[in-house]
């Protein structure tokens, strides 16, 4: 079992920066790959940007140069930090791992919204 809290959403201007984090505890020596997706109202849920064991480092285009995905291995924690933010980054954040068994964790999500 792997239990994820997520912090850090909030309500910020366009333009402005949010850092997300992910806290990681439990068994989670057999992560294959830690990440950050999002869903928007009617939307389905994507893939923001994860870190591989067999890739490294992945974004989706939508955010590449603004967004920068990073983990403190001592800390068990991913962070997402989140610059020049536009109204279209608005979405509930999910924290994911992904095992090597094959099994999916999630964190209760985090409200991200960017004012115009």
């Amino acid at each position: 079992q792997v239990h994820l809290v997520e912090s850090g959403g909030g309500l910020v201007q366009a333009g402005g920066s949010l850092r997300l984090s992910c806290a990681a505890s439990g068994n989670t020596v057999s992560v294959n790959q830690r990440g950050w997706y999002r869903q928007a109202p009617g939307q389905q849920r994507e893939l923001v940007a994860a870190i591989s064991a067999g890739a490294g480092t992945i974004y989706a285009d939508s955010v590449k140069g603004r967004f920068t995905i990073s983990s403190d291995n001592a800390k068990n924690t991913v962070y997402l930090q989140m610059n020049s933010l536009k109204p279209e980054d608005t979405a509930v954040y999910y924290c994911n791992w992904f095992m090597s068994y094959g099994y999916d964790y999630w964190g209760q999500g985090t409200q991200v919204t960017v004012s115009s």
